[in-house]
């Protein structure tokens, strides 16, 4: 069995120091096919505010070697047990499409089995809410089809799809990863989240509907807020200094709520 700390260097990436003391710790879940390199320059903008790392699934980069995870509670039992290690300190989790449900299972877990930890709050984007139901269909379809929904969501360069290699390289861990989603079932019975949620979307976003982000207040019992920002899907990238700023508010929320129950 492998020790906590092994774990943690499996699991998680931490690109900047954070600030010195008790302040909070930021977790942040990549979008399909993405992998923990996508938060490094989210990290920089926001390691004044947090202690900032970043999951890394099975599959990719410097776990390529590993088969990717096809089912969603299988990423969220991993998160929950290592991050239950987390106490003393408040915990924020982010997730962006993909991992906002990754997440949202992740703080569920925490909250139903590790009462040691501090789960201030959790932060999605780019991403209906988990009852919506999801049915593409993406991980049935061949390897032009799969990439072919990549080349739509607009978060990876045309000339990098175009690459066999490069496609060859990520053709696993994508597909994996939509199996996870498109396999997720939500439980309507199961208990809200004592802590806040916060959730950001595009306003070109074509894949996440106001209505259906809106409908993250219904998996919450401790307060929810809506924001939309300039951008498609990806807008995390392409306006990240605005969301950076808003996640930034909506820590410093998180911490000072979290700090004022204790």
């Amino acid at each position: 069995m492998q020790s906590t700390t092994s774990q943690r260097e499996l699991w998680l990436r931490q690109y900047h120091p954070g600030p010195d003391g008790d302040g909070p710790v930021l977790v942040c879940f990549p979008h399909a096919g993405g992998a923990a390199t996508a938060f490094r320059p989210l990290s920089g903008d926001l390691s004044a505010h947090a202690e900032v790392w970043s999951l890394q699934y099975p599959g990719r980069q410097d776990r390529h070697a590993e088969a990717p995870a096809t089912r969603l509670d299988a990423l969220a039992d991993a998160a929950a047990a290592l991050l239950g290690a987390y106490t003393g300190r408040p915990l924020v989790l982010y997730g962006h499409s993909l991992g906002a449900l990754v997440a949202y299972e992740t703080a569920r877990r925490l909250e139903d089995a590790f009462p040691g930890v501090e789960l201030a709050g959790l932060l999605v984007s780019g991403a209906q809410a988990p009852s919506v139901p999801r049915s593409l269909g993406v991980h049935l379809r061949d390897d032009d089809g799969v990439i072919e929904e990549i080349r739509k969501l607009g978060g990876t360069a045309p000339e990098l799809l175009a690459d066999p290699d490069v496609r060859r390289m990520i053709l696993p861990a994508v597909r994996g990863d939509y199996e996870a989603l498109e396999t997720y079932r939500f439980r309507a019975a199961a208990p809200r989240l004592r802590c806040p949620v916060s959730a950001l979307i595009g306003s070109a976003d074509t894949q996440t509907t106001e209505g259906g982000a809106r409908l993250w207040e219904e998996t919450t019992a401790g307060g929810f807020g809506l924001r939309t920002l300039p951008g498609g899907h990806f807008f995390t990238e392409s306006h990240r200094p605005q969301v950076a700023a808003a996640l930034a508010e909506d820590i410093r929320s998180f911490t000072h709520a979290a700090r004022r129950i204790r």
